[in-house]
């Protein structure tokens, strides 16, 4: 005789919410040189124009898509000032995104955003 074995419903087996909804975000990148670069970046499964778009969303995803907090990577950089602006519009995992900061270059715009703004 085979054992009876019950199976529990968890919310994990249905997936949260959080883990389901769309990402789908436009990133620019607009410089005092008149360079203007966009992607886009989709995530689960990563894809999209972003030339490294699954660490861009394994970063996302570490910080709950939060654009303030996106963690700095050790990077040299140069001290020279070239302003960039970046933004990002569209949505994270269902909830809507619409983010503007200004990096002193490029190079500080990739290591201030561990990747997500270097295209």
């Amino acid at each position: 005789m085979e054992p009876i074995v019950a199976g529990a419903l968890t919310l994990a087996s249905l997936g949260s919410p959080a883990a389901t909804a769309p990402t789908s975000l436009q990133l620019n990148a607009h410089d005092t040189t008149g360079r203007v670069a966009a992607v886009s970046l989709a995530c689960d499964p990563a894809r999209g124009t972003h030339p490294k778009s699954d660490s861009a969303c394994a970063v996302l995803d570490s910080v709950n898509g939060d654009f303030a907090r996106l963690p700095l990577h050790d990077q040299a950089c140069t001290l020279v000032y070239a302003p960039v602006e970046v933004t990002a519009t569209g949505v994270y995992r269902g909830q809507r995104v619409d983010f503007r900061t200004t990096y002193p270059n490029r190079c500080a715009a990739d290591a201030g955003s561990s990747g997500v703004f270097g295209f």
